[in-house]
């Protein structure tokens, strides 16, 4: 497995935009959004679209009909795909169906794919009073 080097400039704009464009300025047009479905702690994804960030709650399993994947479009049976809640607005929840695990799902969509998802789900409103 080949390891991946990253510049402390790359770490920073990626896990903190904010600080990054405070110390470089904004980013440069030329350098392509983050666009990709990760897997975090519980289950859990996290769709990610250059500043976007979307959490995938998966619900628990139940019925055995066979499943249709929003993202590659494949239909899997119950035990290879999973259903996720997303939570978009106060009062709005979208659900989304993904092949489970979701590395080859990703190969399968491409970046078109990966960017139709994105569109149904951002942009995300604030759920929480400030």
């Amino acid at each position: 497995m080949s390891e991946k080097h990253h510049s402390a400039a790359e770490l920073l704009r990626e896990l903190f935009p904010e600080s990054y464009r405070e110390i470089f300025g904004e980013q440069p047009a030329d350098v392509p959004l983050t666009l990709g479905l990760y897997p975090v702690a519980d289950g859990r994804l996290a769709l990610v679209h250059g500043e976007q960030l979307a959490e995938f709650t998966p619900i628990a399993p139940k019925g055995s009909a066979a499943l249709h994947c929003d993202l590659c479009h494949h239909t899997r049976s119950r035990s290879e795909a999973h259903i996720y809640r997303v939570v978009v607005a106060a009062r709005r929840t979208r659900y989304v169906t993904l092949c489970s695990p979701t590395e080859g799902c990703q190969q399968r969509a491409g970046k078109k794919g990966l960017e139709a998802l994105a569109e149904r789900i951002f942009p995300i409103e604030n759920i929480y009073a400030e």
